[in-house]
């Protein structure tokens, strides 16, 4: 199975025997290597019939739902890891599903694309259009992206909400970006700690 860098830096973040709640986890392949490589105790959560019945033939646990709606059923700090990789731009209020997959993790990983990548400017500045680049590669008119934020904007969220990002990496088109990411990166993946008390 080819594994994105995405899903490498997740596996890094994440403790072997782990229990992990991919939120929005498509077709499974997060949770297949997480279980195979990290002996993870994995559940994830999907809205696309299609995707599921991909997740059930691999053996997975997975439920039908829609996190708009919250995390009612779990209990809080019910997982050591939830995730929200590539999904966490494609639901109507984010705010709320981040709340509620900080109060059900103890940790919270979240990957995004960055609408501020280079080439995406470019497009816009030059050609006049919506971008679509290898982290972006819809066109407007099929996108299942609702909220178009960067990771500057991403970083500032957290900060403005009490959110701790205990860690983060950015990846570019074939390797992890060191300087300037919010610029020449196409993708970040957070690792948050939670909210700050008091």
């Amino acid at each position: 199975m080819k594994t994105g860098l995405d899903h490498r830096i997740i596996m890094e973040f994440i403790d072997d025997g782990s229990t992990v709640l991919d939120l929005g986890c498509g077709t499974g392949e997060l949770l297949c290597l997480l279980a195979e490589e990290k002996d993870v105790k994995g559940q994830g959560i999907e809205i696309d019939d299609k995707a599921i019945f991909e997740c059930v033939a691999k053996g997975l646990n997975v439920f039908h739902d829609d996190i708009d709606t919250g995390l009612p059923e779990y209990g809080d700090k019910s997982f050591d890891y939830v995730v929200l990789n590539q999904s966490l731009q494609q639901v109507k209020k984010p705010d709320h599903v981040l709340r509620e997959a900080i109060r059900v993790g103890r940790k919270v990983i979240v990957g995004i694309p960055n609408f501020a990548y280079i080439k995406a400017r470019l497009q816009i500045g030059f050609l006049g259009r919506v971008p679509v680049t290898p982290s972006l590669p819809y066109q407007w008119y099929d996108t299942p992206n609702l909220h178009f934020l960067s990771l500057l904007d991403f970083i500032e969220y957290c900060h403005k909400k009490g959110f701790v990002i205990e860690k983060s990496r950015y990846i570019g088109k074939k390797r992890e970006v060191h300087i300037l990411p919010n610029l020449f990166a196409l993708t970040g993946v957070f690792l948050l700690a939670g909210e700050v008390k008091g």
